[in-house]
């Protein structure tokens, strides 16, 4: 049996040994490549906007109020669009909306009837004396009988 030994480790370089991170670092250069250029970062902005838009419909409440009020519906539409403005100033935003589409659905109710009501009242004003006249010609002649 030959016993003779033989050194493992040559020390080529006497300068101090790298460190683990300096040879990963190189190892991912070779592997990996050059890193590219840093490219400039562009910013990110995001508007918050921290007052939401509720409508409250107070000017065409106002026109129903004053030219198609029927049944007070006008009115009560006006109530309830001030109302929706008085929460939105509050800050009340949920309230504001609720009533922003309780007034939406009055004022729509209210327009479509004040629509109709004007509408039969036109169509009464042009039948009703066509009406009137064929009814008393109708009389003439059964009156003229009884001459």
């Amino acid at each position: 049996m030959n016993h003779t030994s033989q050194t493992f480790f040559t020390r080529g370089n006497t300068g101090p040994l790298p460190n683990y991170e300096m040879l990963r670092e190189e190892h991912e250069v070779r592997v990996l490549g050059a890193p590219p250029p840093a490219a400039p970062v562009a910013p990110t902005v995001i508007n918050i906007h921290s007052e939401t838009s509720v409508p409250n419909h107070v000017v065409w409440s106002l026109f129903n109020t004053i030219f198609m009020n029927w049944c007070c519906l006008g009115f009560i539409t006006l109530v309830y669009s001030l109302k929706s403005r008085n929460r939105k100033m509050t800050g009340d935003v949920i309230g504001a909306q609720a009533y922003a589409s309780t007034t939406e659905c009055l004022n729509i109710c209210t327009l479509v009837l004040g629509i109709l009501m004007v509408t039969a009242i036109i169509i009464c004003f042009i039948i009703k004396p066509a009406i009137i006249h064929q009814m008393i010609s109708e009389m003439k002649k059964y009156f003229e009988g009884f001459q």
